[in-house]
């Protein structure tokens, strides 16, 4: 007895599984070496720029806790530098991550910042003691987050005024005074014009006649001279 031989049928292809734009936004890939160069760059000229304001900070500081000033300097400039440094290396990380810069959303912004905000917040606690980890992520985190917030909206301002229609106070119809159209200010200067050019047509009147007075003064002057010789 032959047995039927079955044949396999073919499977049709698994369609790949949607992926969400969100899902798609984001980069799992590591920054390149030129990269991770330029982060470097940028993280440690920003902890440079920092340090500096806690050397002058911490000077200060000891001046008036009659301390040591080199002291003081020292450890709060190794202190805002960590700030500065760790603060913009974690954001340029999490803003590669996130797709680049130029895919960002105003929200990608604040919480890029919140969250570099919290580890820089975690680096300063450590130079403080494991107690002001927790305090300091929380605190640096919200300064973080809302400087972006408040960054964002004065800068966007500009594009929303431009938008609205300008307004002054001598539109008021209160306004003793009124703006002048381009039409009613060349009036105004042709009135003054031709006002000077009349002004300067009489002096020119008043310095003929009186020319003409002294010229005849002096003829008169001459005739009597001619006489009495």
């Amino acid at each position: 007895m032959a047995s039927s031989s079955q044949q396999p049928t073919p499977q049709r292809p698994s369609a790949p599984a949607p992926v969400s734009k969100t899902d798609r936004r984001y980069d799992d890939e590591m920054p390149s070496a030129n990269e991770l160069m330029e982060i470097a760059s940028k993280s440690l000229q920003t902890g440079a720029v920092t340090g500096g304001v806690g050397l002058v900070v911490g000077a200060g500081s000891g001046i008036v806790r009659s301390a040591p000033p080199a002291l003081f300097a020292l450890v709060a400039g190794l202190q805002w530098f960590a700030l500065g440094s760790s603060y913009m290396a974690s954001r340029s990380l999490l803003w590669h991550a996130w797709g680049g810069e130029e895919n960002l959303t105003p929200s990608d912004y604040v919480k890029a910042s919140g969250v570099a905000g919290g580890v820089s917040g975690m680096v300063g606690g450590m130079f403080r003691g494991p107690r002001n980890i927790i305090p300091g992520i929380l605190f640096f985190g919200t300064v973080g987050a809302t400087g972006q917030y408040i960054s964002q909206r004065f800068r966007n301002k500009p594009q929303d005024d431009d938008s609205k229609p300008k307004s002054s106070w001598l539109d008021s119809k209160w306004s003793p005074m009124r703006r002048l159209t381009d039409k009613e200010y060349e009036e105004k200067l042709e009135e003054k014009i031709l006002r000077i050019d009349a002004e300067i047509s009489i002096i020119d009147d008043s310095i003929a006649s009186l020319r003409a007075h002294s010229n005849s003064v002096k003829s008169d002057e001459k005739r009597e001279t001619l006489q009495k010789s």
